[in-house]
């Protein structure tokens, strides 16, 4: 008997007989149980800052996310969640619920590293919690499949040269190859929909409870031409305000298509994004935030997060609550109901009491890194690898830097409890990154940028030559 052993298989079979066999009490508890656990969504936005979302002040795009801002106002917003600054990373913090230095998923060019098989993935301990699972959208800088990870189904590009406009994509490990192009985040989501349908209750007989990863590619480079853009639009700075407006749209459609289906009281939806903004940073208030994707300053890893649970969480909260990505898994198991693993070290801390409504136990610091480069923060400050101190009262707009020989109190202090933290974790000890791994890596980021840059040259070459007479 393949996939499972005949024991197994009588014991599950077993089971399932007796409740099916329970007219009374003890099936209706079973049904209950069933019921009661909610489903999980999780949407996942692409070099995508606090700035680039209407509900945080951005100046650029107040009117331009309405579908996010309604979640906010419908639900919780965080104000100081932090991701680290690059995909790759923060899609292994996401998925392990530990820091880089455990997993050695510290770079872009390094996120391949941690094994499904070394580690406890988010999507496994759901599973085990009987949760269905999917994953819609991005997948690279990780490495083997979703399907390996613990997703039931799956879809993402099969390329790295490029994951909007395109004639091939990966679904459930099968190449698909079209006769024409097609926009690949519109082909995403249809997966992701069509997930949901197969997961709506059916008269009286709940569906299983699932959780839906929802990686955007939205609104990383190159930035191209939605299906809403005007035909023949090349201006950047155009198109990128029309990705931003097609992520919000697709959020709206998702949350319209749960209400459609009669799954919104018993559905979470978390979105966030996997690092800053990049390449178009908009002002908060007339401010800029301090750097950009990439960079171990507030910009490069300060990034939204809305949780909405209609009926559950409160509406209209704003938190001021510490959270990072390691924090996802935890969260998303208590919610579930699930067990964390025994013998493994999760570094994150479940907010998911703030989302039932109740104070919990906020975090007293976070902790970020890319490569060899780290820090750890609290509610007023921030100290690094490289043992300097930054004043942040004034974040994610300034980050001060506090002189070491500082005779303030506070500033004395900060520094001897965040060294102590830091001290605790020994990120130093754990798997690390070598010089020549980080310079290659930062010489291939270099080198896609050009490259990105020489075909944005291009097509706007090509499409000046179209326009002219």
């Amino acid at each position: 008997m393949s996939g499972m052993s005949r024991r197994a298989f009588l014991r599950t079979t077993v089971a399932a007989g007796t409740v099916a066999s329970l007219g009374g009490p003890l099936g209706n508890v079973a049904l209950s149980a069933q019921r009661a656990k909610p489903n999980i969504i999780f949407i996942l936005g692409d070099d995508w800052g606090l700035d680039d979302t209407g509900c945080y002040g951005s100046d650029r795009h107040k009117n331009r996310t309405p579908n996010l801002d309604a979640l906010a106002a419908g639900g919780i917003r965080f104000e100081r969640c932090y991701s680290t600054p690059l995909c790759g990373p923060t899609r292994c913090e996401i998925n392990t619920g530990r820091y880089p230095f455990r997993t050695g998923g510290l770079t872009n060019p390094t996120a391949g590293r941690p094994k499904s098989q070394d580690e406890y993935p988010l999507a496994r301990i759901l599973k085990e919690a009987g949760y269905d699972t999917c994953s819609a959208g991005k997948w690279r800088q990780m490495g083997e499949t979703p399907r390996d990870w613990g997703f039931d189904e799956y879809i993402t590009d099969n390329t790295a040269s490029g994951w909007y406009w395109q004639k091939t994509y990966t679904k459930n490990g099968d190449l698909i190859e079209t006769a024409e192009e097609v926009y690949c985040p519109d082909v995403y989501h249809e997966f992701a929909v069509d997930f949901l349908r197969r997961h709506a209750p059916k008269g009286a007989v709940p569906a299983k409870p699932f959780y839906l990863y929802y990686p955007s590619h939205l609104v990383h480079g190159p930035i191209l031409r939605t299906p809403d853009s005007k035909p023949g639009e090349t201006d950047p700075v155009t198109l990128y305000n029309d990705n931003v407006a097609y992520l919000d749209k697709q959020v709206g459609a998702l949350v319209a298509e749960i209400d459609k289906l009669g799954l919104r009281e018993n559905t979470l939806i978390v979105f966030s994004t996997d690092n800053g903004t990049v390449g178009q940073p908009s002002t908060i208030g007339g401010r800029k935030i301090n750097g950009v994707k990439g960079t171990m300053l507030e910009g490069g890893s300060r990034v939204p997060l809305i949780a909405n649970w209609k009926g559950v969480a409160p509406t209209g909260r704003v938190l001021k609550d510490l959270v990072d990505f390691s924090d996802i898994l935890p969260t998303f198991a208590e919610v579930a109901g699930a067990k964390l693993p025994p013998g493994v070290a999760i570094d994150g801390h479940s907010f998911a009491p703030q989302i039932h409504g109740h104070e919990g136990q906020p975090r007293e610091w976070i902790y970020v890194q890319l490569g060899s480069r780290w820090y750890v923060r609290d509610g007023g400050w921030k100290l690094n690898r490289a043992g300097e101190l930054f004043d942040m009262k004034d974040a994610p707009f300034v980050e001060q830097p506090v002189a070491e020989d500082s005779k303030d109190e506070a500033a004395i202090a900060a520094r001897k409890r965040l060294q102590a933290v830091l001290d605790k974790l020994n990120p130093a000890g754990g798997r690390t990154i070598s010089p020549e791994e980080e310079a290659a890596a930062k010489n291939k980021a270099k080198k896609n940028k050009q490259k990105q840059g020489q075909k944005k040259g291009k097509k706007k070459a090509k499409a000046n030559e179209q326009t002219q007479p």
